[in-house]
């Protein structure tokens, strides 16, 4: 599988910017709403306003990948991107939602979202895919200090080895700290 570059906070919302501006309003949502909830894009994407309770800001699914059952809470920033979704499109089932006459009342593609997450991510210099919203949660959160313990539990991962792999934290990395921290 091909390395995806994570973006830094700056970056993160730079692509939201660049997705805006250049791609359109749905992909910067998939975006948003996608490093917020550090989900994977088949889940994602698969989303559906009646898995979303906005109240209780609860999200609760079972992964495609994983069969793992999977609660998530809500932050202010996904339900004001969902509540804003859901108000200009009243009509949809979907949260991310096609609208041409070709594929009426399906969710957008995965294909699709990752060719414009890959344009917007040149544009910025990054190998960015559909997997970097998650992996960009993830490294958001090891570089303000977050346990690595935690982390894994948020991206559902089995053990922590798997998230420091994920995350590209390297042996070199870990020995480095022997030098950096002399006491």
């Amino acid at each position: 599988m091909q390395s995806v570059d994570a973006a830094s906070k700056t970056q993160i919302e730079m692509m939201h910017t660049i997705l805006t501006n250049k791609f359109g309003q749905l992909y910067a949502d998939i975006w948003k709403v996608g490093v917020n909830l550090s989900l994977r894009i088949s889940d994602l994407l698969k989303l559906q306003y009646r898995d979303l309770n906005l109240e209780d800001r609860s999200l609760k699914l079972v992964e495609a990948k994983t069969g793992k059952q999977k609660l998530i809470r809500l932050n202010a920033t996904a339900i004001a991107v969902i509540a804003r979704r859901q108000q200009e499109h009243p009509g949809d089932v979907w949260l991310f939602q096609v609208h041409s006459n070709r594929a009426k009342d399906k969710p957008i593609s995965r294909v699709s979202v990752s060719r414009v997450f890959k344009d917007a991510g040149d544009v910025l210099g990054l190998s960015i895919n559909t997997h970097s919203m998650r992996k960009s949660r993830g490294m958001a959160m090891y570089k303000d200090g977050v346990p690595i313990e935690k982390i894994a539990k948020v991206l559902n991962h089995s053990n922590t080895t798997s998230t420091l792999r994920y995350l590209g934290i390297t042996q070199e990395e870990v020995l480095q700290t022997y030098d950096d921290y002399e006491l």
